[in-house]
């Protein structure tokens, strides 16, 4: 986030969780990606009084009714374990033909502050392997082709390359001018 919204808004500071005093986090309860990334939001902002980027994310499977959808991170139950999480998406899908294995990771960006909140969306269109290839990224990453990247996994690009394509990416690119007029405007009038 700072390296893009710096783009629209040099010199503004970025402070993740560890940069604020310790709160609470929400349980993501949400039955959406939009609305777990507004319950984040919300509560930064209102634990902080600060202006408040929180995201949610996850893998839909078409094969699987858009599952594990929200319940991407915590998939084979508790405690997170992106391991068992891929290895119970592989044993889902061992029957599901190559054609049919199409997915796309969703992520919604939320922004709140004082003067109100809005939410971004995107998106990465791809495919789920029969094995587990590369060591980059997280969670779903070892499984997922995307389309624009054929031929390896996003756990084997680049994180510039992964950037470009990303659905967190995309969203944070489509968030960070809205957020650099908010800010810009509570600094003009302060």
């Amino acid at each position: 986030m700072e390296r893009i919204l710096a783009e629209h808004l040099p010199g503004a500071e970025v402070l993740g969780l560890d940069d604020v005093v310790a709160y609470p986090e929400p349980v993501e309860d949400q039955p959406t990606f939009e609305g777990n990334a507004l319950l984040k939001a919300r509560a930064g902002l209102q634990a902080t009084g600060l202006p408040t980027v929180a995201d949610d994310s996850g893998l839909c499977v078409d094969a699987l009714n858009g599952m594990p959808g929200v319940l991407s991170a915590r998939w084979s139950g508790p405690p997170k374990d992106d391991a068992r999480n891929n290895e119970l998406l592989l044993a889902q899908l061992a029957d599901v033909p190559d054609e049919r294995r199409t997915a796309h990771f969703v992520c919604a960006v939320a922004f709140c502050h004082p003067g109100g909140e809005l939410v971004v969306h995107g998106r990465m269109e791809g495919r789920v392997l029969r094995e587990v290839r590369g060591s980059g990224g997280f969670g779903y990453d070892v499984l997922f082709e995307a389309d624009e990247q054929p031929g390896r996994t996003t756990a084997e690009l680049s994180r510039e390359e992964k950037d470009r394509i990303s659905h967190r990416g995309r969203a944070l690119r489509e968030l960070a001018p809205l957020v650099a007029a908010a800010l810009g405007a509570t600094t003009d009038r302060g």
